[in-house]
């Protein structure tokens, strides 16, 4: 039988996640500091709702033109050293909210804030591609299951501060111990390991941009960032939704609110177990399929689940099978043979920018075909986050590429 032998793993690579997820995580708590904040943060700046939606919403939208750049200079130059510079620019951002008084300085510091954000997040494929391997798929769910750790976080603690100044304070001093912890322990790849032949050989340097073209004639990585921007579009707009559609049904906002996140939970769970029990399938092809049906179905029928024990379950399944796939789609890239480990940043720039922008314009576009039509909202949503089972059966079978023990 023709078998390759799995690599022996470095037990330094947790080490490795560890610092990643915290960093991940980290940036979620500082980006939904002001949400959790709001009632104090509003008044304080003197914004209307759209400005504070602006506001959060500001780290996102720079990463949309950092992403593409950030992966291919990682590649060009190595990850730890782009996002190194990446986290000072941001801990001058999430300290200068403490000096923000109005709207316009905030979107500047929330701007800069997102500077890392961006970076890390195009980066990750690259470095987990090197320490985890055939196990990059569990570190990609760790690291998904990360950002919604951070989110829960701040709605469960930024009431214990005495004030907004010191919730800040706090949060931007985890950012700069954590950016310590990355320059001082984070290491490209296992000690031993030498760069690939064919780099090594090169006589000039490419550019970055050159990095940039060979991903993006990958139809495939283009398909990866299109389903993930399906799904994250749907997800995002069907959380968005959920109070409003609840308080229609007659729940109290302080109940709907609460039944909301428990999607968040379901999500959770989705990312951590999701890639292990996929990995196990001889083909991840149908299972992924058959995974992303659920979730869509589930989100399609809310409007109709019973209120009470039924929805709650229906909202913990939905985001439980919604979450499963995608740490699996957004570490694809790697395996693909034009991408492979020398393009991976580049390729996760496409595909977080592709995400980005799908993500950003869908939700706005549901509301416009759906207006208040909450049953109707439902629907499209589920159908946005059902398509991307079309996109996974295009692509390669994601356990297709492993080696077999």
């Amino acid at each position: 039988m023709d078998q390759k032998q799995l690599p022996k793993l470095s037990s330094y690579r947790w080490v490795i996640l560890a610092i990643i997820s915290l960093m991940d995580a980290t940036s979620s708590y500082i980006q939904y500091q002001i949400s959790a904040l709001a009632t104090q943060v509003m008044p304080a700046l003197h914004i209307a709702p759209a400005q504070f939606q602006s506001l959060l919403m500001a780290p996102m939208f720079i990463a949309v033109f950092l992403s593409i750049p950030a992966g291919s200079l990682g590649d060009k130059y190595g990850a730890k050293k782009i996002v190194s510079v990446g986290c000072f620019v941001s801990i001058i951002g999430a300290y200068g909210r403490l000096f923000a008084t109005n709207f316009a300085t905030m979107m500047i510091m929330l701007l800069l804030f997102g500077v890392y954000m961006a970076l890390l997040n195009a980066n990750a494929l690259k470095i987990f591609g090197s320490w985890f391997k055939q196990d990059t798929k569990l570190a990609m769910g760790v690291f998904f299951a990360s950002a919604s750790i951070g989110i829960m976080l701040t709605q469960l603690t930024s009431h214990m501060f005495p004030s907004v100044k010191a919730a800040y304070i706090f949060s931007s001093t985890l950012l700069l111990i954590l950016t310590v912890c990355w320059i001082l322990f984070v290491k490209e790849k296992p000690e031993g390991e030498e760069i690939p032949p064919a780099q090594a050989q090169q006589a000039k340097p490419e550019s970055a941009m050159k990095y940039f073209k060979v991903v993006a004639r990958s139809g495939k990585t283009w398909l990866v960032g299109l389903a993930g921007g399906l799904g994250v579009a749907a997800s995002e707009s069907f959380s968005g939704i959920l109070p409003q559609a609840f308080a229609a049904r007659g729940m109290t906002p302080a109940a709907g609110s609460m039944i909301a996140a428990i999607a968040t939970i379901g999500s959770l769970c989705g990312s951590l177990f999701g890639p292990g029990l996929i990995n196990k399938a001889k083909k991840a092809k149908p299972v992924m399929i058959v995974f992303t049906l659920i979730g869509g179905g589930l989100m399609a029928l809310t409007w109709y689940i019973p209120l009470g024990l039924p929805l709650t379950i229906a909202l913990i399944l939905g985001g439980l099978f919604g979450a499963m796939t995608g740490p699996i789609m957004n570490s694809m890239p790697i395996q693909f043979p034009e991408v492979g480990p020398k393009y991976a940043g580049s390729a996760g720039g496409l595909v977080s920018t592709v995400s980005l922008l799908l993500s950003s314009c869908l939700p706005t576009v549901i509301g416009l075909i759906a207006g208040r039509n909450y049953e109707m909202t439902f629907i499209i949503q589920g159908i946005f986050f059902a398509i991307t089972a079309i996109i996974i059966g295009i692509l390669p079978d994601a356990n297709g590429a492993r080696p077999r023990k």
